[in-house]
């Protein structure tokens, strides 16, 4: 049985407005994702730095409380060493 998981990943930067590209940082490793999937409910595009969302693929797929993110960083790390303390 395969199992598609979604990690937390805080949004540290815009990359490209035009293309919704974002840096994102997860377990102490930053890469580009798309964050147009997002729905911004009114934001610009640079109100998301500083969010956690759900990070599946390289897509941006929610955003998630802080405390939620963390929490599965949390267990993540119990299962796999992931580093948890990514604020």
């Amino acid at each position: 049985m395969l199992m598609c998981l979604g990690i937390p990943a805080k949004i540290i930067s815009i990359i490209d407005k035009e293309n919704g590209t974002a840096l994102v940082e997860t377990g102490g490793v930053r890469r580009e994702a798309c964050v147009s999937l997002l729905s911004l409910q009114g934001k610009s595009i640079n109100d998301l730095i500083g969010e956690w969302v759900l990070l599946h693929v390289g897509f941006a797929m929610a955003i998630i409380d802080q405390q939620e993110a963390l929490d599965t960083l949390a267990l993540l790390a119990s299962l796999d060493g992931i580093d948890a303390n990514n604020d």
